[in-house]
């Protein structure tokens, strides 16, 4: 209880040039008020540490490479990796460059985080159970948070470009093309036409028939069809919906931005909520009206990340940008300590790295860097491959995100995301005059004599980047003529403006596309529209699905085996959505994931024996488009030897499922809120027997699943959804799991966790103050 924060009364602190005030709401919510900016990001950093220290301190250990010195031996492989990449070096060379102003919100946020922990009655109690100190923050560490962003964010290994080289040279041409279409039918972009899938190889081309029968099954090693991924891409990387919707198609006037961002679910959330105020102009100029921008921080960073400041609403979700590329390194085979360049032939820069674990011990480590980056691994023929990564690049990496808190045009705000150092995301924005924009937040790569998708030699120089792409280059979308934007980390624009923003993994658009479809069958839109879009668990995807499976379990079938005849009976009923009493949609979806694996995993043997785990399905998400030419087309050349028929091989995954599903029981028990139990978890619990009932949320059955709007896994979904107008804030609605502070002892450590299970509204602004908190600069002594 010592470590609780402290909500009332006056606290003199160091760092401080004036006066702030934090007020909380009856849900934990602060709005902090200063005289300026940079008193604001103090009073932010101040609060951001009495409730969410640990969780601020794992952020920057993470991209650090240095989690083993506080979490021990377990995270020692984690810190191998990221080290690599250097950050901390980079962190301090970043901070050095920034403007000034930008520097002093830095410093000031750092210096409210240290008064906050030297003014607790005891250190965060994880540090407590840890054994550990809680180190001041430092001004860097802001960026070395940012720097985590890029890790959850993008391809920070490569390993979609990884995947696809592999296939490249493994597979037949046809065959490669044919299973990694660029889009499919459900693509959903807001400019241009849906994709047209490759056609089905040619007998010529790849004949199945002519291989072995006992040729090894592919991913086997996944322990259930209900581990694949949950539409996050292929990197793995968060996801999230997002739109806007234009004054002109409202009932009220004013525009509607919808935000709802994927993510592990963990306690804490990784949002807190807050409210910024702090004058508009220079008082001493007499200038009048004040800044009040509300929505999600991110612990140990000063920006608000996503929100509305009464002039402009903004949001983001990822925008699956290739930001990333595997360079294949020609190493000199006479001296391997030397790699080829355009330039001649370069020695490797080498740095000796220290990793402390905790206890006292150290492994020192060497990361070898070339010209485009970091040495990240050998491939599966053995070949050294450097990464080039936008987080490295001069001028990626910065705060001007801050600007969006003051902007007060759409083209403001379109400006400061162009010119914002930041992981590549998709943007969108409303402003008070009732218009509506997509653009890209953040830096993109200018490539030059390549498209990125492949690995390849860059020796020669014909392959290079350019720097990055001019931000009056970055494609926008203004006010188009529909009066709708929208993303769902889908393939957004075609055209010309698709070769500027390069493919990283776009997702498949049928998420993109229900939300699309519910949109324009919205004539005048409100708040409670966006609410339902947003909560939608519709099976709109799987409805073909359900009706392949109806199509191959006929009679003869079920007298076959009559325990198909009850999987029939729940397919027939299954309602149609992702919720939680529904069997026969964990059976449908089931039945999509074991098929594609059979049918996946006997095309690209040469992959799985190469690189074993490799799954077509769970590494490129248009995979639906060949999958689906297969199980209509059935061609006799691509069908698996072990079986004499089409039928046979549709059969034989319905009887998998009945294995997987069927030795426990009734299969009407196996519904899907069985399988998509909440399992959100404080980050320590897992280490701490008996400590989950304390520190975790309840474990409770949860509607929605991959490929619609509600996206829900136990322990990935919705970090926060908001809807909200500018300048009508009042109007709106934001929820999260779980609640503002990250003490289990704190009435905000889960108070707002049965809103988000819900999907109720809570308000978007925060309420009267139930708490308020005076900090005063300390006299210099």
């Amino acid at each position: 209880r010592a470590s609780l924060p402290r909500l009332d009364g006056e606290v003199a602190a160091a760092g401080l040039a004036g006066p702030v005030t934090v007020e909380r709401d009856a849900a934990g919510i602060p709005t902090v008020r200063g005289a300026s900016r940079a008193d604001v990001a103090f009073g932010t950093g101040f609060v951001h540490a009495q409730d969410r220290f640990f969780q601020m301190d794992l952020l920057r250990r993470r991209s650090a490479g240095e989690l083993a010195e506080l979490l021990g031996q377990r995270a020692l492989e984690q810190d191998r990796e990221n080290r690599r990449h250097r950050f901390r070096a980079r962190a301090e060379e970043v901070l050095s460059g920034l403007p000034p102003e930008h520097q002093a919100v830095l410093a000031a946020y750092a210096a409210g985080v240290n008064a906050a922990l030297s003014g607790a009655g005891a250190p965060p109690f994880e540090h407590v159970l840890l054994r550990s100190d809680a180190e001041p923050w430092a001004p860097e560490d802001s960026l070395l948070v940012l720097f985590s962003m890029f890790f959850q964010m993008g391809d920070a290994d490569g390993s979609g470009d990884s995947e696809l080289g592999m296939m490249q040279e493994l597979l037949p041409r046809p065959l490669f093309e044919f299973l990694t279409p660029a889009g499919t039918e459900w693509d959903a972009p807001m400019v241009g036409e849906a994709f047209t899938a490759p056609p089905v190889p040619a007998p010529g081309q790849v004949d199945l028939r002519s291989l072995p029968k006992a040729l090894p099954k592919a991913a086997r090693w996944l322990p259930s069809p209900e581990a694949a991924a949950a539409g996050a891409g292929a990197s793995g990387a968060a996801a999230s919906n997002g739109w806007a919707v234009s004054g002109r198609r409202t009932a009220n006037g004013a525009a509607l931005l919808a935000a709802d961002l994927h993510f592990d679910l963990t306690v804490p959330n990784i949002w807190y909520r807050a409210s910024f105020v702090w004058p508009a102009g220079n008082p001493a100029e007499g200038a009048a009206g004040e800044w009040r921008v509300t929505g999600a921080t991110l612990p140990g960073a000063p920006a608000m990340v996503l929100g509305s400041n009464g002039h402009v609403s903004w949001g983001v979700t990822n925008g699956m940008f290739d930001t990333s590329d595997i360079v294949l390194l020609d190493v000199d085979p006479r001296d391997p300590g030397r790699y080829r360049t355009s330039a001649g032939t370069r020695p490797f820069e080498r740095f000796e790295e220290v990793l402390r674990i905790q206890g006292g011990g150290e492994e020192r480590m060497m990361v070898d860097w070339t010209v485009w980056g970091p040495v990240v691994d050998d491939d599966y023929r053995g070949r050294r491959r450097a990464l080039r990564w936008t987080a490295h690049e001069a001028g990626a990496v910065d705060f001007e995100i801050l600007r969006l808190e003051t902007a007060r045009t759409l083209e403001e705000s379109l400006d400061a995301a162009h010119h914002s150092g930041v992981p590549a995301l998709s943007f969108l924005a409303a402003d008070r005059s009732g218009r509506v924009a997509w653009t890209v937040l953040g830096r993109l790569p200018r490539r030059v004599g390549f498209a990125g998708r492949l690995p390849g030699s860059w020796a020669d120089g014909s392959r290079r980047w350019e720097g990055l792409l001019p931000p009056e280059q970055v494609p926008q979308l203004v006010e188009p003529e529909s009066g709708r934007v929208w993303s769902a980390n889908n393939r957004p624009v075609g055209g010309e403006m698709l070769a500027r923003v390069p493919d990283g993994g776009y997702t498949l658009g049928a998420r993109a596309m229900q939300i699309r479809d519910r949109l324009f069958a919205v004539e005048k839109a409100t708040v409670e529209d966006m609410r339902r879009i947003q909560l939608d668990d519709e099976a709109l995807f799987l409805r073909r699905w359900r009706g392949l499976l109806l199509e191959i379990l006929t009679p003869q079938a079920i007298a076959a085996r009559p325990q198909r005849g009850e999987l029939r009976e729940l397919v027939e009923n299954w309602g149609g959505r992702a919720s939680v009493d529904s069997a026969g949609y964990r059976m449908v979806r089931s039945y999509r994931v074991l098929l594609a694996r059979d049918l996946f995993g006997w095309l690209t043997a040469p992959c799985v024996k190469a690189a074993p785990g490799f799954d077509v399905l769970d590494s490129f998400d248009q995979a639906e488009g060949p999958l689906w030419h297969l199980v209509t087309e059935r061609p006799a050349h691509l069908l698996n030897p072990k079986y004499a028929s089409w039928e046979e091989q549709l059969l034989a995954s319905v009887d998998e499922v009945l294995s997987l599903y069927g030795q426990d029981g009734p299969l009407k028990d196996r519904t899907w809120g069985e399988r998509n139990m909440a399992d959100i978890r404080h980050l320590l619990s897992p280490a701490l027997p008996g400590a989950g009932r304390w520190l975790d949320m309840p474990a409770e059955p949860l509607p929605g699943s991959d490929y619609m709007p509600r996206v829900q896994e136990p322990s990935y979904g919705s970090s926060l959804r908001m809807v909200v107008s500018p300048g009508r804030e009042a109007e709106g609605f934001f929820h999260m799991p779980g609640g503002q502070s990250g003490h289990p002892l704190s009435p905000h450590y889960r108070d707002a966790h049965a809103a988000w299970v819900e999907g109720a509204r809570t308000p978007f602004l925060p309420g009267p103050p139930a708490h308020t908190l005076r900090l005063t600069p300390r006299e210099k002594k």
